[in-house]
């Protein structure tokens, strides 16, 4: 089987009620929702929550939400592994299954993206394959403020190289993490040898941690609206 996870705790301090929170008309979890649905890829479509309004929303929205996560895996400790590990047991998934976490604060997630991490990782044998995006400027460049509050580079050799002659860098995207059972079950970490990541366009990327991302989000969703 394929199953999609959706992890949405109740407990958001800094955007309260953060993943049932209206967004552009729907709540913010709708859309990893009807994303996972109208993929056609999975057998079910999973949310994980301690929260019973939560799990309402899902319900509405063409989710399953099979049971309650219990409190000691519902904090600001807990990882997206545990609530992985702790869904596969409720779930009793086996060695077959194909499992896709998708965090409920996504509403750039698209359907062909979804699809391009389960190809990736069925045609290559990976752990993982999981939403990255390019660093917008050269990470080589970056520097620090010292405890004088003066500026030290992290990699000094670079100060004097052009942009174009770097590296180029990612960072994971926060939409979706495809796995194996075994990956997840091992707690293997998302940013092992055995990962290739589906490489997202810097436009549909935005952490929605603070309501500064918020509002950033939005604008962003509607650039992306007048774009189409």
């Amino acid at each position: 089987m394929k199953i999609a996870i959706i992890p949405a705790r109740g407990g958001s301090k800094r955007i309260p009620r953060k993943n049932i929170k209206l967004f552009h008309g729907k709540p913010m979890i709708a859309y990893s929702i009807d994303a996972a649905l109208a993929s056609g890829c999975f057998d079910k479509v999973i949310v994980s929550t301690d929260d019973q309004e939560i799990a309402d929303v899902a319900l509405e929205y063409g989710a399953e939400v099979p049971f309650l996560r219990p409190e000691d895996i519902s904090d600001d400790y807990a990882t997206t592994i545990d609530v992985i590990q702790h869904a596969m047991q409720e779930l009793k998934l086996n060695a077959e299954d194909k499992i896709c976490c998708i965090y409920a604060t996504a509403p750039f997630i698209e359907v062909n993206q979804l699809l391009s991490g389960l190809k990736l990782l069925e045609d290559h044998q990976l752990d993982y394959s999981y939403s990255a995006t390019e660093f917008s400027f050269p990470i080589q460049r970056a520097f620090y403020l010292n405890d004088s509050g003066k500026v030290e580079m992290f990699y000094s050799d670079h100060f004097n190289t052009r942009s174009q002659d770097l590296t180029k860098a990612y960072h994971d995207a926060g939409q979706f993490y495809w796995g194996t059972y075994e990956a997840y079950k091992k707690g293997t970490p998302f940013f092992s040898a055995n990962t290739i990541p589906v490489i997202l366009d810097i436009s549909k990327v935005q952490d929605i941690d603070t309501p500064s991302d918020w509002k950033r989000a939005e604008l962003i969703f509607n650039l992306n609206l007048t774009k189409k």
